[in-house]
C-alpha cells in the first residue's frame, strides 16, 4: 500500500511541461524560461531592516484571552547590525453579545502601536473563521501581532524594510495598515500555498528549469519568487521593492538556513516569545492574590493539556 502511495506522490511531483501554468488570484500565468533575472550581489551603504513577531497565550479560555505580543525590528547596514527597536504589550480579548452576534473585543496594554477599536470584530467573521464554527478568541492575537508588525514598518526609518510573510490582506481591517506602508516595505514568505495547473508546486518547477546562479521569477504586479544563494534549496515568494534584492543576497549567506536572510532569522529569534517566558508571565499573573478566582475558568480550556501530559 505504501509503495503505491509512494508511486503516487512520485507521478504527481514529476509532471511537467511546458503547458502548466501557474495559478495566482485565481488566474493562470504561464510559465516562461525568460521571465527569470539574475540577481548581482552588490555592495551598498543602504540600511535594511528586518521585522518579525512573537506572541503567547498566558490564559485562554472560552470567553477571554489575555496575550502577551512582541514585535521586533533589527536593521543594518553594510551586513552589519546597527540599531533596533521593540514593542511589548499585552493583549486581553473578551467575547460580548452585540447586535444579536458574539463580537471578540480588545484591550492593548502597554503600547500604543495599534488601535484597539481595531480589533472589533464577529466571531463570524469570515476573515478570522474556519469552517463553519465560530472562530476561536485566540485568534484574535494573530491578529493583533499582524498589525503590531505592519505598524512597527511604519515607524521605522531605513531604506530598505522586510517583512515576514505577504503583503496581502488576511484579516478585517487589516488593508489600513497596509495602506500607510512606504514603497521601501517588502516581504518574504517561508512557504507558499500558490499550486500550478497540474497541480504542482511552481516553487519546484522553478527551481529544477532555473538557472544555476542567484534569481528572481517575476510573477505578477510585484509579486516574484526569488533564489537568494545559488547553493540554496530553497526558493520563496517575494513581494514589494525589487530593488532590495540585491541586498538580500549578501544578507543570505548564513549556514543556518543558506539562501534566507540572516536578518529575518535574528529577529524571529529575538522576537519569540519561548515557552519558559510564557510560563513565567502565566506563573507572575496568576500569583497575583486578586487572580485566584480566575484559576476556575482555565479548567473549561485545559483538557487538551491534561491528556497531553497523560501521553
Amino acid at each position: 500500500m505504501l509503495n503505491k502511495i509512494s508511486q503516487e506522490i512520485k507521478q504527481m511531483i514529476n509532471t511537467y511541461s511546458q503547458e502548466d501554468q501557474i495559478i495566482f488570484n485565481n488566474q493562470t500565468i504561464n510559465i516562461n524560461e525568460n521571465d527569470f533575472s539574475t540577481i548581482k550581489e552588490t555592495e551598498t551603504n543602504k540600511t535594511i531592516t528586518f521585522i518579525d513577531g512573537g506572541q503567547a497565550e498566558i490564559i485562554s479560555t472560552g470567553n477571554f484571552c489575555l496575550s502577551f505580543i512582541r514585535v521586533f525590528a533589527q536593521t543594518f547596514k553594510d551586513n552589519k547590525k546597527t540599531e533596533q527597536k521593540k514593542h511589548e504589550f499585552y493583549l486581553f480579548t473578551k467575547a460580548k453579545w452585540q447586535n444579536d452576534d458574539l463580537f471578540y473585543e480588545s484591550k492593548v496594554y502597554g503600547s500604543s502601536i495599534i488601535n484597539s477599536g481595531d480589533l472589533l470584530i464577529s466571531s463570524n467573521d469570515s476573515t478570522i473563521k474556519t469552517g463553519s464554527e465560530r472562530a476561536p478568541i485566540n485568534k484574535i492575537t494573530n491578529m493583533a501581532r499582524r498589525f503590531a508588525e505592519l505598524s512597527l514598518a511604519n515607524e521605522v526609518k531605513s531604506d530598505y524594510i522586510l517583512l515576514d510573510g505577504t503583503l496581502e490582506p488576511t484579516f478585517k481591517n487589516e488593508e489600513k495598515y497596509l495602506q500607510r506602508l512606504g514603497t521601501n516595505v517588502s516581504s518574504l514568505a517561508k512557504s507558499s500555498s500558490l499550486f500550478t495547473t497540474s497541480g504542482n508546486s511552481p516553487i519546484i518547477l522553478l527551481n529544477k528549469i532555473g538557472p544555476q546562479d542567484n534569481w528572481s521569477y517575476f510573477l505578477k504586479d510585484k509579486t516574484y519568487f526569488v533564489k537568494l544563494n545559488s547553493k540554496a534549496k530553497h526558493v520563496f515568494r517575494f513581494e514589494g521593492n525589487k530593488e532590495i534584492l540585491p541586498t538580500l543576497v549578501r544578507n543570505s549567506q548564513d549556514a543556518l538556513f543558506l539562501g534566507y536572510p540572516y536578518g529575518l532569522i535574528l529577529t524571529d529569534k529575538l522576537a519569540r516569545v519561548s515557552n519558559s517566558e510564557k510560563n513565567s508571565l502565566k506563573v507572575k499573573f496568576l500569583l497575583k492574590s486578586e487572580n485566584k478566582e480566575i484559576i476556575d475558568y482555565l479548567a473549561t480550556s485545559n483538557a487538551h493539556d491534561i491528556l497531553d501530559n497523560l501521553g
